[in-house]
């Protein structure tokens, strides 16, 4: 099914508040059948627009392996930059920043530019820039040091015994000329802020190629969150995903999916949960009462219990597709009515003003007073 859409959610280069959605929902299916039919899909559109065949099966790579290496849960693979675990490594530095992240728990990981990438275009200047951009984007700090005469040099090596200098270097693979940057912090944050710091570089160095994509499914996502400070539950998707394992278990991996595309992600896919007691039993893993899960669920708890078939589906945004596969910048460029980031549509005016009598037919008070979404500078577009 081929749907427009509508999302309250703010206006990004990537997304806007009204967009096309195809949408898969299929019953008897397990997550390869979906995968398998949007490959032949994806594999159909790309022979008709670059007469080539594209290679299928896509790779898989896990979430946790995503984030740990790439610092995204929707990595742009097509060029290396890859982060390098340090946390065992340097966990009995005299250090005192790392020890204060460790003791409660969080990582240390490290990036190596190579000689031959970064060279003389990343200097002291550059370095302090990127810890700068690194603060910006939520880390805590960015530790560095560059590979001097088989050395590593930087102005924190005194707080490192030789031995640990020597493992950091051999671990990251250090070369004559590398530089190393180094992140902590709690693992989900430093990791999204060192992704961030990541393609920062790639971009800064055209270390991405052109002409060039690649296809991957992020898959083994995990079916909760937890806040680290209150131990609440949360969905990491949303609370109608199949859990993959008992949900007393320390790590309850769920039956959800990502089709990734040049780090954008085109859309989720899942098996959905089909039982009502499982239905009903997540619910309460989330805080949900019984009382609460009838009030706001009760109809859908219901629907299941008179006997679902098992199902699943997936759905992936066309503008996005669109945008990536044409090399725009943003999918304003290939929707026929864009929104800026009111969402509010410069070219017909849209949303207009409801009068007052068609309000109170319809029993909707209006909170937007005298608010001319119409009357913005073309500015407001980005």
């Amino acid at each position: 099914m081929c749907a427009r859409c509508f999302r309250d959610e703010d206006s990004r280069k990537d997304r806007q508040p009204e967009f096309t959605q195809l949408d898969l929902e299929m019953s008897f299916v397990d997550m390869k059948d979906i995968q398998d039919l949007m490959e032949g899909m994806m594999k159909y559109i790309w022979k008709g627009l670059y007469d080539e065949d594209l290679a299928t099966p896509f790779p898989h790579i896990a979430y946790r392996d995503a984030m740990e290496r790439f610092g995204s849960d929707k990595p742009d693979m097509r060029y290396g930059l890859e982060f390098v675990k340090l946390t065992e490594v340097v966990k009995d530095a005299p250090y005192k920043i790392f020890q204060n992240i460790l003791s409660q728990g969080g990582i240390v990981a490290g990036i190596n530019l190579k000689a031959d990438i970064a060279g003389t275009k990343i200097g002291r200047n550059e370095v302090d820039r990127y810890i700068a951009y690194a603060k910006k984007v939520g880390l805590g700090g960015l530790t560095w040091m560059r590979c001097v005469d088989g050395k590593l040099e930087s102005n924190i090596v005194k707080y490192f015994t030789p031995e640990i200098l020597e493992d950091i270097k051999s671990t990251m693979g250090a070369e004559e000329g590398d530089l190393l940057f180094i992140i902590a912090g709690p693992w989900k944050a430093t990791y999204e802020g060192g992704g961030a710091l990541r393609k920062k570089i790639a971009e800064d160095l055209s270390l991405v190629p052109e002409g060039v994509h690649q296809f991957f499914w992020m898959d083994e996502c995990p079916m909760f969150e937890v806040d680290p400070v209150s131990g609440k539950y949360d969905s990491f998707h949303h609370p109608f995903v199949l859990p993959l394992n008992d949900l007393d278990d320390d790590y309850v991996a769920s039956a959800c999916f990502d089709l990734c595309l040049d780090g954008n992600e085109l859309g989720s896919g899942s098996l959905r949960i089909h039982n009502a007691d499982l239905q009903r039993a997540v619910f309460h893993k989330l805080g949900l009462d019984d009382e609460r899960i009838e009030e706001n669920f009760g109809f859908f708890v219901d629907a299941l219990s008179y006997g679902a078939p098992p199902h699943g589906g997936i759905a992936i945004g066309i503008d996005r597709l669109c945008a990536i596969l044409l090399g725009k910048e943003t999918i304003r460029e290939v929707i026929a009515f864009p929104k800026n980031k009111r969402a509010s549509s410069l070219l017909d005016g849209s949303p207009s003003p409801v009068t007052d009598d068609k309000l109170e037919e319809l029993q909707i008070l209006s909170l937007a007073g005298d608010l001319d979404l119409g009357d913005i500078d073309v500015e407001d577009i980005e």
